[in-house]
């Protein structure tokens, strides 16, 4: 019985992965127009909202991966039956998990940079237009000021 929990664990760790997997390729496919159109245009024309809504969908499956799944840990089995864990590293190295999650974390990542880059950009492209209406003020202030002193006080 012990055998058997072992190989439902890497199973169900496989399954975990090949889910997302399927996933973080759909938010791949999704993210790579906004790389390619940052590279063609030098900017893009993705809403803030799309792109925070692709960063939590991103780090919501890190999150189920690493924190409730636990993909790449031991099963607890291990802890009491220590003899079961050739059983288990062989079935691990059978069904790559460790080589499928550390593809996952690096599609992740790379998504999570992308998709971070395009939001600073976003952000520093309101700052300057804040700026802008700023400078703009200035000068209609110092024009008024202008007006005043020199229609008023002449």
């Amino acid at each position: 019985m012990d055998r058997l929990q072992t190989v439902a664990e890497v199973l169900a760790q496989s399954m975990v992965l090949a889910e997302y997997e399927d996933s973080i390729a759909a938010t791949f496919d999704r993210v790579e127009p906004l790389a390619d159109e940052m590279k063609t245009r030098g900017t893009t024309t993705w809403a803030a909202g799309k792109l925070r809504r692709d960063m939590g969908d991103t780090l919501l499956s890190l999150y189920r991966m690493v924190g409730r799944v636990e993909v790449g840990e031991k099963p607890e089995i291990l802890w009491d039956h220590p003899d079961l864990e050739p059983l288990f590293v062989r079935l691990e190295r059978e069904f790559e998990i460790r080589e499928r999650k550390l593809a996952l974390e690096r599609k992740l990542e790379l998504i999570s940079r992308t998709v971070e880059t395009q939001l600073e950009l976003l952000q520093a492209k309101h700052s300057l237009r804040v700026e802008w209406y700023i400078v703009i003020l200035i000068v209609v202030e110092i024009l008024l000021t202008l007006y005043e002193l020199f229609v008023r006080g002449g």
